[in-house]
């Protein structure tokens, strides 16, 4: 057998010719491109993911706790990657989300909508009833409160002051603590002022900081949008990258509980898997909703109360520690997690999604 060095195309390493794959990347020898290449790698790397996703799904749903101990112990090649596996189940999860949470924008838009509808009837009343107590307002104000003079009784001169007080709160609107007058805004919008005029008659200043000045825009151009739906979906749509933050520090907190039972890395592994798991848990109430409108509560409850008793069993089987403690820790895990981590993320989410949408 005739030996002499060949290169490999992948990592220009030299081996000898009757390696049939590369021994040091382990790309195939000589491995020209063809139509057949191209499309049955593609073929075959699909199903080869596919067979181990679904390999990996009945224990991930079954077993908590069985695949990230296999795959910390080095099993790697049986199942499929944890990250991998999330991303996979996450995608899944988003992509069915999505048919649920286009139906809230549009609850949203369309309850805005008819709130204008009705704000401007309201705003229509208050404008005729503005002009029959003008007379009196100033008296009322000025605290005369002659009967003779105003020739009104008592509770008239009570109602005639809710009126006034009602014309004047239904004038303006705080945002953000900025008192904004959402009828005259709306004037200047209809007459098609500029955006640096309707700045002004809101409020901002020139040496107002860059937050101010983007919660002013963001402000106005729900004023002209008049659109709360596009909010919810800004929030929505970073849900995703906020999860990529929820995970390691889901991870270090299991490394604060279990500090000597492993590395980071380890307790990354268990939270990849879990999440999936959560997520594979979403998406199938999702579909549940989704075919079955009128899907039970009661069901749904119990459903999402059973993953605190996965992420119990799922630590005892990972880091075999006793049920009492097991059960405790896992306890304190969720409640900080649930209590300070997770709220505070959703605060910043959506705030960012209301100063980005």
């Amino acid at each position: 057998m005739s030996r002499y060095l060949r290169g490999c195309s992948n990592c220009i390493q030299q081996f000898e010719s009757y390696y049939p794959f590369c021994p040091y990347c382990g790309q195939k020898a000589g491995n020209q491109l063809t139509l057949n290449v191209l499309f049955n790698n593609t073929i075959s790397n699909y199903f080869s993911v596919d067979a181990r996703f679904f390999k990996s799904f009945i224990p991930l749903m079954v077993k908590p706790g069985y695949l990230p101990k296999q795959f910390i112990t080095g099993r790697r090649l049986m199942y499929l990657h944890p990250a991998q596996m999330y991303l996979f189940i996450s995608i899944i999860f988003f992509f069915l989300f999505s048919f649920v949470s286009r139906e809230k924008v549009e609850d949203i838009d369309s309850a805005i909508k008819k709130d204008i509808e009705q704000s401007h009837v309201l705003r229509d009343s208050i404008k005729k009833s503005s002009r029959n107590v003008t007379a009196i307002q100033y008296p009322i104000k000025s605290g005369l409160n002659n009967k003779d003079q105003l020739i009104m009784t008592d509770q008239q001169q009570k109602e005639v002051q809710e009126l006034v007080e009602k014309v004047e709160k239904n004038s303006s609107n705080s945002i953000f603590n900025l008192t904004i007058n959402e009828m005259e805004i709306d004037s200047m919008i209809t007459a098609g002022a500029s955006d640096e005029e309707l700045y002004r008659k809101m409020g901002m200043k020139a040496d107002d900081g860059y937050f101010t000045k983007r919660m002013y825009k963001q402000i106005l151009k729900f004023f002209k949008t008049k659109s709360g739906g596009s909010i919810l979906q800004a929030f929505l749509d970073s849900i995703p990258l906020a999860m990529f933050i929820l995970l390691p520090i889901f991870a270090l907190i299991l490394k604060l509980f279990y500090f000597n039972k492993g590395r980071f890395v380890h307790h990354l592994v268990f939270t990849f898997y879990f999440f999936a798991f959560l997520f594979s848990v979403f998406s199938l109430l999702v579909i549940a909703n989704l075919i079955w409108k009128d899907f039970p509560g009661w069901i749904m409850t119990l459903t999402m109360f059973s993953t605190f008793f996965y992420l119990f069993f799922g630590v005892k089987q990972l880091y075999g520690q006793g049920y009492i403690l097991s059960f405790i820790k896992s306890s304190a895990i969720s409640f900080f997690f649930l209590s300070m981590v997770l709220p505070f993320a959703l605060l910043i989410m959506g705030l960012m999604a209301f100063m980005f949408y």
